[in-house]
This record gives structure tokens, sequence and C-alpha cells, in this order.
């Protein structure tokens, strides 16, 4: 049986304000193609499927669209939720889109019924554990192995009460053994939205973990024919059956060196599984520059630049006027511009302590200098003391 395991599409996001659709929609083509060309028996999309929870109309059309052109290759389509998605937003509808082919699984309570697939081996089950966030789902969760048939589910819940995603993430996969040793089925592949030990984050997906209690055990999952994960923006193997196939776009500068794509997997009749990455298209790459202004516009060494996404840093000794505007001549696509001038030193104390002792133009002087990091002139310097000797005059006759 051949899978594609995508995650991460995070549709309706722009990177530093950068409108993303077009990008977005070249990459949901080319899903669609690789579905296609590669005969894939089922497309696996790790959760979130968008950037927000109430996504736009643009975004909803997009992905609307691409479930339609997957849908028609003849693939059977299955999806969770993830933690910028809203469950029960993007689940709707989901028990006619079962009939269709559609598998959209966004409850917990539903994380233990497979979509079942068949090939000439015999049966697949798969599961969708969606992104469960501990505190809300606590309830929602389906009865452990160990539930009291006599006490009912929702007393075996509150006797089990698991704490923190590796408890209910423990509980979710120990129901999903459960179901799957009394239906028979040997081959059985899991998707789970999460922060798996071992995987890499990056700036860009949001923040899950307080401590590192949002990270899970690699071990929870041993044992599974295979584990399309999601939530972490890197491509990346954690284990051979359990890998996260990352963002299909780079949204942070902190992904510029990523090789996005999807992993296109193979499962045998025996439960043993390859995996082979397929690269996405790189819509525009990301490039961090970091230089002197005039070199940055004049030097022919950052021409292969200049239709790139640019995060630049400049460190001319003061701040140049209209930095971005500059910049902007040769680098069309610059996002972000930062200023750390080279042989400055930092100073590290409180502002209560930079300004004790000193008067009125020497604390305005040295914000000049700070905001540009070269002084005020002796015609700024006059200004300056111009306008708080006009203030100390005008407060004089208030009191008179």
């Amino acid at each position: 049986m051949r899978l594609l395991h995508t995650s991460d599409w995070h549709l309706g996001r722009s990177l530093h304000r950068a409108d993303l659709r077009a990008a977005q929609s070249a990459f949901l083509d080319h899903l669609v193609d690789t579905v296609r060309a590669e005969q894939v028996d089922a497309v696996l999309v790790a959760g979130d499927i968008y950037d927000r929870a109430v996504p736009s109309v643009d975004a909803v059309e997009l992905c609307e669209d691409a479930l339609l052109r997957l849908n028609a290759t003849g693939a059977r389509i299955v999806l969770i939720s993830g933690n910028h998605d809203s469950a029960r937003r993007l689940g709707f509808g989901s028990g006619l889109l079962d009939q269709a082919g559609v598998h959209l699984r966004t409850r917990p309570g539903a994380l233990a019924r497979p979509v079942m697939l068949e090939d000439g081996h015999g049966p697949v089950a798969v599961y969708g554990i969606p992104y469960l966030e501990p505190d809300a789902v606590r309830g929602e969760l389906p009865p452990g192995p160990t539930a009291d048939p006599v006490a009912g589910p929702a007393v075996e819940q509150e006797k089990a009460a698991p704490r923190g995603h590796a408890g209910v993430l423990g509980h979710a996969v120990g129901s999903i053994r459960a179901d799957a040793g009394r239906r028979g089925v040997r081959r059985q592949v899991v998707m789970a939205h999460g922060w798996v030990a071992g995987g890499a984050a990056s700036e860009s997906e949001r923040d899950i973990t307080v401590g590192g209690v949002g990270q899970v055990p690699a071990a929870l999952f041993e044992g599974f024919s295979y584990v399309a994960l999601g939530h972490l923006h890197g491509q990346q193997t954690v284990a051979g059956h359990l890998r996260y196939s990352g963002s299909p776009l780079p949204y942070s500068f902190s992904e510029a060196t990523h090789r996005k794509g999807s992993w296109l997997v193979d499962l045998d009749g025996d439960g043993t599984v390859r995996a082979e990455q397929v690269p996405a298209p790189v819509f525009r790459r990301l490039s961090v520059l970091r230089g002197q202004l005039a070199d940055l516009l004049g030097s022919p060494a950052y021409t292969q630049y200049e239709d790139d996404f640019v995060s630049v840093t400049l460190t001319d000794p003061s701040r140049p006027e209209g930095a971005m505007d500059k910049l902007r001549s040769r680098f069309a696509h610059v996002l972000v511009l930062a200023f750390e001038p080279e042989g400055v030193v930092p100073d590290e104390r409180g502002y209560r302590a930079r300004i004790a002792g000193r008067d009125d133009l020497s604390v305005a002087a040295e914000f000049v200098s700070h905001v540009r990091h070269a002084p005020p002139s002796a015609p700024e310097r006059k200004l300056l003391r111009a306008a708080f000797e006009a203030v100390r005059t005008e407060e004089a006759e208030a009191t008179a």
C-alpha cells in the first residue's frame, strides 16, 4: 500500500506580511500531481490544515479545491486537526465526507475509530489522533484499555484522569492498541499532531510546551507500522517508522535551510515500511544577509539573492537613513531589517543607573546616539537645548 504523508499546510498564513497564497496553491498543485503520478492509495494530512482557528475565505476555498482534486485521483484522504485548527470547524460534515472517501478525525472520542483500507495483503487500519490539549480533552477521550464495563466509561475516565501531553497521548495510544487488538489488524498506521522527543523545532511553530512537558516519548509509538506526525516544521525522521513531514513552505527565516517536502511511504504486507522524500517546489528562497549597506547594495556577491525573501542585518557603525527603501531597490522582497553595528558593546545597566546624576540634555543626546548610533550634531544639540529651555520657561510661567 502506498501512502503520502504531509502536514502543516497552514493555509492562510503569511511570512512577515508577505502573501503566500500563490506559494501554497503551487504546493497543493504539486501534491495532487504527485498523488496521481505515484498512484497513491491514501493521503495522510497530520494537522494544522489552516493557520487560524477561524480561517479566511481564501484559505477555506484553497483547502476545498485541494480536497476535491485529491479525491478525484481515487485516493482516500485522512486529515486530523492540529493546534492551529479549530477541531469543531474543521470536523464539520465529517460523517458525510466519510462516505466520499475524505475522513476527518478531529474529535478525541473518535480517535480509536480507524479508517479501514484494503490491499492485496489484507486490511490496514489508519488511526487519527487530533491535537489533544490536555485540560480541554480529558473528558472526551475514549475509554482506555482497562475500562470498567460495569462502572462505565465516564467513571473509568475520572479514575484514569490522564495528565499532560504524555498522559493524554498515552491514553489515546492505549485505546488504539485495544481497538486494533479486537479487530485483529496487524498493519496499523497512526497519525498524531504534537512534539515527540527527538524532533527538532523551529521558530514558526506555536509553542505547546512549558519546560518541556509538552514533549512525549518516542517509545509511546513502538509497534505501529508507521506514525505520520505533524507540528514540527522540519522534515525529519525520529525513528524508521516515526516521521515528521514538516511544513511544505518555510514559515520563518529559521527554516531558510530546511528541505521541504512530503514522505512517500510504501507499506509491505508484513507491516515494514520504506519512506522516500518527495521534495516540495521552491516558490521563493529565504536568505539571511548581514553586512554594511553600501556593500549589500553594490557588491556582485549578493546578486544571487535579489529575487529571494530576504532578512537583512546591517552592521554599519551608524544607522543609515532610509535603509529599507534603499535595500528594496535591489532586493524587492526584503521582509526583515535589523541593526547590529560592529564594535558596539551594549550597555546592560538598567535605565535608572544609566541616567543617574545626568542632566536632561545629556540624556536626550544619548537617546539620539542610541537610536542612530551617532551623536547629535552641534545644530541638533543647540535645538535640544532650546527645547528644554522653552519647557522650563513655560513651567515657570505656569507656576508664577
